[in-house]
């Protein structure tokens, strides 16, 4: 008995030391990401949202709604660590009352509780990685379809609902822009928005070039085909964020939604492309019926890819976005999604990789989007 009561206390004293350990961690990511001053910065935010005149400026309303979400972001995961840290110290303390098999059950409670804290760390420590000017802001989306024919734009459908899939995930909501439908299936293009709290900053991580290897459904040899498509991510900026479109560079496209027209061709046609002669960007905007809320939506967009474009110019480094873009094909990829002849997917950036195909398709593709956000951080 008095051996069996030993061993009782030293497991005991690890699950202490473990919750002591939790303890010490929690206050080393207070101070890393200035909890307190978030705090504050969070009630203020919410205090300007209660106020009557709050949606008076709905531009302003806006950017302060992101803003409150970009704290929360910190705050609430911050907030649930310290009362599952806390409520692991009460279920120790009533293990500790327990005997036998009661205290044994107890115990693997605690340290389920303890588990819970690991996975809120988790989330501050991705959190701490997303510290770009623009990270926590909404973000427009373009797939394009490379170099594989029909087979590129079924690839295309089939990026796009992955990142509808993981969009879901992670609670954000897809807006889809405009589209092109493939001559034979797919996809050649797919514009869409995707808004929540640091979803540009988590799906800059996609940015580049995706191929495929798969047997192809299109093929009657069924013969193994290599597609490629490009994803491409654009800050949505604030309205007081000042990027000068002039009238005469611009260049309005109207169409019937659902396919491609010419200019003007018909004034009730609601589709709605713009073209930046100055820069060749191009954009488009289908989804609303009103072909004036179309523009709007296409000009918010064409804002945010001149920004960006200005910015690069700015800093020299016009690859990065719009300038000396990849090759839409061999040797640029960033990632390779293997079907056959066996199942692989490999980020070739930061070598992470997984042979959980369909789990990726299907949007888990989080374990790619931190590996890849570690790497620039170090």
């Amino acid at each position: 008995m008095a051996e069996e009561s030993k061993e009782k206390l030293l497991e005991v004293e690890e699950v202490r030391q473990r919750i002591e350990e939790l303890k010490r961690k929690v206050g080393e990511m207070a101070d890393y990401i200035k909890i307190d001053e978030r705090r504050q910065k969070l009630a203020a935010l919410e205090e300007q949202q209660a106020s009557g005149d709050f949606w008076n400026n709905q531009a302003k309303a806006k950017e302060v709604i992101a803003a409150t979400n970009a704290e929360r972001a910190y705050v609430v995961p911050f907030t649930s660590l310290t009362k599952t840290v806390e409520d692991a110290g009460v279920m120790l303390e009533l293990a500790e009352m327990e005997e036998g098999l009661a205290q044994q059950t107890a115990l693997k409670d605690t340290l389920a509780e303890c588990a819970k804290a690991d996975e809120y760390f988790g989330k501050l420590r991705l959190q701490s990685l997303l510290g770009g000017k623009f990270d926590q802001y909404n973000v427009f989306v373009k797939l394009h379809a490379g170099q594989g024919g029909t087979e590129a734009c079924d690839w295309v459908s089939m990026l796009y609902r992955m990142y509808q899939r993981y969009a879901e995930s992670q609670g954000w909501k897809v807006e889809e822009y405009d589209r092109q439908e493939g001559e034979e299936a797919g996809l050649k293009d797919v514009y869409f928005r995707v808004e929540g709290p640091y979803a540009y900053g988590m799906l800059k991580a996609e940015r580049g070039i995706h191929r495929l290897v798969r047997i192809s459904p299109f093929d009657a040899n069924k013969r193994r085909q290599t597609s490629f498509a490009s994803m491409e991510t654009v800050a949505e900026i604030a309205d007081d964020i000042d990027v000068e479109i002039k009238d005469e560079d611009l260049r309005i496209d109207t169409y019937r939604s659902g396919g491609a027209g010419g200019q003007h061709v018909n004034k009730t046609d609601s589709a709605v492309r713009l073209t930046h002669l100055p820069t060749g960007i191009v954009v488009a905007c289908q989804k609303e019926r009103s072909q004036h809320m179309n523009k709007e939506k296409a000009m918010n967009m064409l804002r945010a890819q001149l920004y960006e474009y200005y910015e690069d110019q700015k800093k020299a480094e016009m690859d990065r976005f719009y300038g000396a873009k990849s090759e839409n094909g061999w040797g640029s990829q960033i990632r390779s999604y293997v079907f056959c002849p066996y199942t692989m997917v490999k980020d070739l950036r930061t070598e992470y990789e997984t042979s959980d195909v369909n789990a990726v398709m299907d949007g888990a593709i989080q374990p790619f989007v931190e590996a890849w956000l570690q790497m620039k951080a170090k």
